[in-house]
């Protein structure tokens, strides 16, 4: 086994909180919640017939979980606003730490959107206000909506205001991979020294009208008998039937909202706080396919193969984990086609042709929906649950694996494995995210320092 790098930390996960759809219209918050989902490959995207990810956050349950809020400020935080902070809180909870407190003053608090549609409401709601016409009370409003809503960083600022941190404290916006992302560089502030926390939150929360207008543009867009040079890409949003990741039948996606939370501490800082962690954070990376489009999806997986190469690098002579010694992914294909051949092009290419070399592969983006910022922060939390619970949970809503799956789909019933080695991916554009996760404690085939996509 190659020693760690001098002066590298272990980075370990604490803590985890959530603010997902649940079952029956009730709020996923806890670890435990997250684990009775997944765990079961149960879906809360059925709306009486719409298929969406919707948070039946009520206003009575927000201001239960954050009693302190200032009145003045919890009338004009939005969605993403409330689901973040309902996440913080019962991930801080979960680690031991006192978020009313002063244990979070110097942590990192780094956030990662995928989508704007609450800033650009509050945006256009200010400059489509006519002054003239606004009373008095009502610009004071819609001001202070501004002013808490309209930037990109409006969560991590009002997550940090809450913690009271004077640590690092921004925003990454990587598409669906941006937590993804943001949990590689909460680990290298960690393993480097820079803080001892860092707290991750992914969040998004959509607007269906705006949906539904872009939707509309785009069949307008095809009622024309010109032939164009521009090929968009052939994903589908479906609001009518729920996805099925790896199914025969899978034919586009839902979309979900939500937030996710995941508390990250150096091994020294949790070991002096007694905190039995959930796993470690071995390596991350993400790769853009090699296109001159900005729209041209990665079919054949090549930036998803050098992101996983690059996250099993893990000393400074580049020696690599060997793709075979982790044998569980949890993947990132959210159920359309376009997606499913990425990644199976990958895998074939990491694991070789034989389905029997191939890892066990499960997806539950069924669950809650593809909800953008959170998904990194969510695959994470998942695959660690079943490193601690020694199974490998079922795919959501897949029943019949499509023929070309160059390894085992898990369906039906969890899986028992033990296993201190896996993989989690997620997407943006054709670009692709991996995260190399572990168990508390070092393995035989481990190598090196816990960095995200970190190169000496």
């Amino acid at each position: 086994m190659v020693s760690v790098t001098a002066g590298w930390r272990d980075v370990l996960v604490t803590g985890m909180g959530f603010c997902l759809p649940g079952p029956h219209r009730t709020v996923c918050r806890t670890g435990g919640d997250l684990w009775r989902t997944v765990s079961r490959a149960a879906s809360h995207l059925d709306n009486d017939g719409l298929f969406y990810g919707r948070v039946h956050l009520a206003e009575e349950e927000f201001a239960a979980a954050v009693p302190e809020l200032d009145e003045r400020f919890r009338a004009h935080y939005n969605d993403v606003h409330r689901y973040g902070l309902v996440a913080l809180v019962e991930a801080c909870e979960d680690a031991g730490l006192n978020w009313r407190g002063n244990d979070l003053a110097e942590a990192a608090v780094l956030t990662g959107r995928a989508g704007f549609d609450t800033v650009l409401e509050t945006y256009m709601a200010g400059v489509t206000a006519e002054p003239s016409r606004t009373g008095p009370a009502e610009a004071r409003a819609l001001l202070m909506r501004i002013l808490l809503s309209v930037t990109a960083t409006d969560v991590a600022s009002v997550q940090a205001a809450l913690l009271r941190s004077g640590g690092p404290s921004y925003s990454l916006s990587c598409g669906c991979a941006s937590t993804n992302a943001l949990l590689g560089v909460a680990a290298q502030q960690i393993a480097s020294g820079e803080v001892d926390l860092a707290v991750v939150t992914g969040v998004d929360a959509y607007s269906l009208d705006y949906i539904d207008h872009f939707e509309e543009l785009g069949r307008a867009s095809e009622r024309t008998g010109r032939t164009s040079s521009y090929s968009a890409p052939t994903t589908r949003l479906r609001y009518d039937r729920p996805m099925r990741p790896y199914d025969e039948r899978a034919e586009g996606f839902n979309l979900g909202e939500g937030a996710a939370t995941l508390i990250l501490e150096s091994r020294e800082h949790a070991e002096r706080r007694d905190r039995r962690p959930y796993g470690r954070i071995l390596g991350q990376a993400v790769r853009r396919a090699a296109t001159g489009s900005a729209l041209t999806p990665d079919e054949d997986g090549a930036a998803l193969v050098r992101a996983v190469r690059s996250a099993l690098r893990a000393t400074d002579s580049h020696e690599r984990i060997d793709p075979a010694a982790v044998p569980v992914v949890n993947g990132g294909a959210e159920g359309d086609p376009l997606f499913h051949l990425m990644e199976f092009s990958a895998l074939r290419a990491l694991y070789g042709p034989d389905p029997a070399d191939g890892p066990l592969l499960t997806n539950h983006e069924a669950c809650f929906g593809h909800n953008g910022a959170p998904l990194g922060v969510i695959g994470a939390a998942a695959t660690l649950l079943m490193m601690r619970n020694g199974q490998v949970c079922p795919t959501a809503n897949c029943e019949k694996v499509v023929p070309e799956a160059p390894c085992t789909v898990v369906t039906g019933e969890a899986r028992p494995l033990s296993f201190d080695l896996a993989l989690s991916f997620n997407y943006q554009m054709g670009a692709a995210g991996a995260l190399l996760l572990a168990a508390p404690e070092p393995c035989a085939v481990e190598y090196g320092h816990p960095a995200g996509d970190h190169e000496h």
